[in-house]
């Protein structure tokens, strides 16, 4: 077996020869836009007249490419390539499926800069956002092969006199994976390769906004061996082909990243038995948070300031795990709010391709105009202190935000805004602090400020989130780490990159042998 789990290292752009082999990934891409990509459908390349174009929202006029676009009769074709697939997938060890994880994540690693390239150009992610996400992609196909590796003998039972008793995991069957524009790369390779070495075979809808990362994800998979079938490629409408292949009496279970809005109406689907159906389906699903950062009065106020800036404002604040809001105890209010203004004044809006920018554009036009009536809902609800500007003319681009003086039940302070926008709170002391940390209806991450050991402790047990940060920012889950997912509204809890994470996509069977 190949070394031991290790994360997959963050480049460091000081470097120059890091910085110049980015500039030369963003030029291989560069010279490849505009190009193709079909469906995949079991050994098949099918070409459709009607594509989803990949557009870069730094630069709308700019095509990044474009693929073809699943009819209903193409996710029946692919569910039954992936039926055929599965019964001999299912068979194979899974130390064999776990290699061609580690093959994948070798390719992917050669080529690390022209897929972080791709993660610019397509998501508007900046270099190290792009590069982190890149790296979670390669820990996922590390991890998970791992797990695959371990999880194959099963669990130990006890056998009493006379008897053999085994507990092994055994595949589901076929699973639709429905990932999300904001982790392009890694949430879509990791979803997808959990259900596949795991034993399922798969129907990947990737979000219609960035495609062409899935393609060349599909393209390293069949490159590293996958064989055909296994991992079907159907971008396409949710209501067309997504809805079919929810409600389909043959899926298995749904892999599903994305809004509460959606994930709800996925689940709901799902759990109608349909004709021909024989199982109840499985919903695998993360769907988003209102994330709390919360700074005690005795805090280091420049980390606490720190973290809520780069909580809220990474990748735009397009993050379920982003730090939408900060609660913060009314002794140290006025001078965390006044740090927190004047760093949020340093960042660099701009172009994802300059090096020195630290955050691009928001994804399309709709998220665009969601989040400046956000804004202008927070200059009612609150007290605008930096931002609370866009311009749409080339890109996207928001100005990041920071609301200030907010009520803990404004909207500002319970909705998901999914972009570079901050509401502020003042807490009486730490009771109200856990109080507001628990007001929403969603329990993915948060993070606590404070170097009160009674109260570090007491937020452990009551700060009902999946994930919690003492004394750091409510982002940046390193799989294997911090295995994450949330409680609520903010999904199922399966946690990614976590040591049950594989289970969710099999089921156990037990056999007992009386010698």
């Amino acid at each position: 077996m190949t070394r031991e789990y290790r994360h997959e290292p963050f480049m460091d752009f000081s470097v120059p020869a890091n910085k110049e082999a980015y500039e030369a990934g963003l030029k291989v891409i560069n010279s490849k836009l505009g190009q193709e990509f079909p469906l995949v459908i079991g050994s098949e390349k099918i070409t459709t007249d009607e594509k989803i174009v990949s557009i870069n929202p730094a630069n709308k006029e700019e095509v990044i490419g474009s693929v073809s676009k699943a009819t209903q009769d193409h996710a029946e074709q692919a569910m039954q390539a992936a039926l055929t697939a599965f019964e001999s997938w299912k068979k194979w060890d899974p130390e064999h499926r776990a290699n061609i994880l580690f093959r994948a994540a070798a390719i992917i690693r050669r080529r690390k800069y022209e897929f972080s390239a791709m993660l610019t150009k397509e998501a508007g992610k900046p270099w190290k956002e792009a590069d982190a996400d890149t790296a979670e992609a390669i820990d996922f196909l590390e991890y998970y092969a791992r797990q695959a590796i371990k999880l194959k003998a099963g669990q130990p039972v006890v056998s009493r006199d006379g008897e053999i008793n085994k507990f092994n995991y055994i595949p589901l069957g076929v699973g639709i994976v429905i990932s999300p524009f904001n982790f392009p790369f890694a949430i879509m390779a990791g979803t997808a390769a959990a259900a596949f070495v795991s034993g399922n075979t798969v129907l990947l809808k990737p979000a219609n906004s960035t495609p062409v990362i899935a393609a060349m994800f599909v393209q390293v998979m069949e490159e590293a061996g996958l064989p055909a079938g296994v991992l079907n490629y159907v971008p396409g409408s949710g209501a067309e082909i997504g809805d079919y292949l929810v409600d389909h009496p043959k899926t298995r279970f749904v892999s599903f990243t994305g809004s509460r809005e959606v994930g709800c109406r996925i689940y709901e689907r799902a759990a109608k038995v349909h004709p021909g159906q024989i199982w109840l389906k499985r919903v695998i699903a993360e769907m988003g948070g209102k994330d709390t950062v919360v700074v005690d009065r005795d805090a280091d106020l420049e980390l606490a300031a720190s973290s809520i800036v780069y909580s809220a404002f990474g990748f735009s604040g397009q993050k379920c795990s982003a730090g939408s809001r900060a609660v913060i105890h009314q002794d140290v209010y006025d001078e965390v709010l006044e740090k927190a203004v004047a760093l949020t004044k340093t960042l660099t809006v701009g172009s994802p391709e300059e090096v020195s920018t630290y955050m691009g554009p928001v994804i399309d036009q709709a998220s665009y105009n969601k989040i400046m009536k956000y804004i202008e809902i927070g200059k009612e609800e609150g007290r605008l202190m930096t931002g609370g500007e866009g311009d749409d003319s080339k890109g996207y681009f928001i100005q990041p935000t920071i609301f200030a003086d907010v009520d803990e039940k404004a909207r500002l302070m319970q909705e998901e805004i999914f972009g570079p926008v901050v509401a502020i709170c003042k807490a009486r002391d730490f009771d109200h602090m856990m109080e507001i940390a628990n007001n929403t209806e969603y329990g993915l991450t948060g993070a606590l400020l404070s170097n009160n050991r009674e109260h570090i402790e007491r937020a452990r047990e009551e700060f009902h989130v999946g994930n919690f940060y003492i004394n750091r920012g409510c982002t940046g889950a390193i799989v294997g780490y911090q295995p994450f997912g949330g409680f609520n509204m903010s999904g199922t809890d399966s946690k990614a990159g976590g040591p049950d994470y594989l289970i969710l996509h099999m089921q156990a069977k037990t056999t007992s042998e009386t010698l």
